[in-house]
């Protein structure tokens, strides 16, 4: 019974968003290639997002959280980011350049496919 839950979540969450915009994108004559990219810098923006928002936290043992002996772990969601809240009141970063990197990459790419596909509809006409 809880595979059967489980399945029925990934496929409401996962699949039928991704189906949605695949269909849509289609039925508005958007080249596939741009929905693709669409999809896979949207999914990537999104992964990397919460894995950089709970960075902080210990996914199953609280020892293995950066912030167990150091403070108070503190989420922000956008921009995503996790930090330490110190003793003294400092709060320090706990996700590195790269993780961010990839996120703005792929939060920007998912932003510009709309324009591009816009601008290509402009010029065609």
């Amino acid at each position: 019974m809880k595979a059967l839950l489980l399945l029925s979540v990934l496929f409401l969450v996962f699949v039928m968003p991704t189906v949605g915009v695949w269909l849509l994108g289609r039925r508005a004559k958007v080249p596939a290639w741009m929905v693709a990219v669409f999809l896979t810098a949207g999914w990537l923006a999104v992964l990397v997002g919460g894995i950089l928002s709970q960075r902080a936290y210990g996914a199953l043992f609280p020892e293995t959280s950066p912030c167990h002996h150091a403070g108070t772990p503190v989420t922000r969601y956008f921009p995503p980011d996790s930090f330490c809240l110190h003793d003294d009141g400092e709060l320090r970063t706990v996700n590195g350049p790269n993780g961010k990197f990839v996120f703005w990459a792929a939060f920007g790419t998912a932003v510009a496919v709309p324009g591009a596909v816009l601008v290509r509809r402009r010029r065609c006409r």
